[in-house]
This record gives C-alpha cells, sequence and structure tokens, in this order.
C-alpha cells in the first residue's frame, strides 16, 4: 500500500511538471495549453497509456532496478510567447522547478517528523516523493532532446549553434517516445552513476540526514 499511495503521488508530480509548463507558456503569451484542456489536475487528458502505465506497470511487475515513465507532453507554441529570448526556457525549466517544490514541501515534513507524531507509513511515502521528484528534476535538466535542459541550452546557445540545436531537438521529437526511451536509457546507464551522487546530495540537504 505504501508503495502503491507513493507510485500515485509521484504520478500526480509528473503531471504537475506538465501543467507547469502550460501555467508558464499561457503566462507568458501562449494559450495552447488551456485551449487544449491541460492546465487541469484531472489526471485524465495528461495520462499517456504508454507512458503513463504500461511501461511503468510492467517495469514494476517485473522487479526491474528502475522506473520509466512520462505524461503526455503539454503543447505549446513558442512564437505566441512574449519573451523570445527566454521564454522558451522558462517554460521548460517550470517543470523541474516545480518537482523540487514538490521535493521541498515533502522534504521539510521529513525534516520535523519528530515533533509532528507521524507514522511510519507516511513517512515512507514521504522519502519515496522526496527522492523521485528530484531524480524527475535533475533527469529533465539533462539538456539532451527532447528533455527540458535542451530549451535552457539552446536559449543561452549563440544563434547559430542554437539553430543546429533545434534541429536534432526536431529530430528528436521526430521519433515520439522512442526518442525519449532512447535518451532514458542513456541517462540511466551512461550518465546516472554521476548525476545519483548529486540527487542523493539535494535529499540529505532537504531531509537533513
Amino acid at each position: 500500500m505504501e508503495f502503491l499511495i507513493g507510485i500515485v503521488i509521484v504520478i500526480f508530480s509528473i503531471i504537475l511538471h506538465e501543467i507547469a509548463h502550460g501555467f508558464v507558456a499561457n503566462w507568458l503569451g501562449d494559450p495552447t495549453a488551456r485551449y487544449a484542456g491541460r492546465l487541469t489536475l484531472n489526471p485524465l487528458p495528461h495520462i499517456d497509456p504508454v507512458g503513463s502505465i504500461l511501461i511503468p506497470g510492467i517495469l514494476a511487475l517485473t522487479g526491474s532496478s528502475f522506473l520509466i515513465g512520462w505524461a503526455k507532453p503539454v503543447p505549446y507554441n513558442p512564437y505566441n510567447l512574449k519573451n523570445q529570448r527566454w521564454g522558451e526556457a522558462m517554460v521548460g525549466v517550470a517543470g523541474p522547478l516545480t518537482n523540487i517544490l514538490i521535493a521541498i514541501i515533502f522534504g521539510l515534513i521529513l525534516r520535523f517528523s519528530g515533533s509532528l507524531g507521524l507514522s511510519g507509513a507516511f513517512l515512507g511515502v514521504c522519502v519515496t516523493v522526496v527522492y523521485a521528484n528530484l531524480v524527475l528534476a535533475i533527469y529533465n535538466l539533462i539538456p539532451i532532446p527532447p528533455l527540458d535542459g535542451s530549451k535552457v541550452l539552446r536559449s543561452i546557445l549563440p544563434s547559430k549553434l542554437a539553430i543546429a540545436y533545434g534541429r536534432l531537438e526536431t529530430s528528436m521529437y521526430a521519433l515520439g517516445p522512442f526518442g525519449l526511451i532512447m535518451v532514458s536509457l542513456v541517462a540511466i546507464y551512461l550518465l546516472w552513476p554521476y548525476l545519483s551522487g548529486f540527487v542523493q546530495t539535494l535529499f540529505s540537504l532537504i531531509v537533513g540526514t
């Protein structure tokens, strides 16, 4: 039950990640996500049958050492953004920042749990939520298309490099979920041994242990 509750909260963390993209895009002048009905806490418009149910379910049932999953990307039109220089970066970073905020909220509950008298099961859920949201934030900030970090990187690159990098992004988006799976495997097997220590450090800073 503790595991299932943790998974449900993590799914909502992914949904909040996507809503944050759409909210910031709408704030910057692009109503695409709002018109598509994606600025809602109702999980149904956000769930991807493959990325939100099938693949995570198979990995969980087979006892995989890692879980990957995703919600439907929130649509937005970068040409509608008021700030053409930094707009895409702001939209891109909104999702990871939301996950970090969730991690801080549940991490503070853990930090002060001694005086709150909370049950061990609830604290176990909090640990799952904090760690999973930190993983979501750091993973999505990797500057490889189609992850959010690629939008941040493209915004700070010189114009010629940004154009070339944009072509790489377009080609990765054309692969659909297969592109995301490829990037996930690269991140898990090549980058995560280095990034996991950073996640653990952030966890300790927030939780206090």
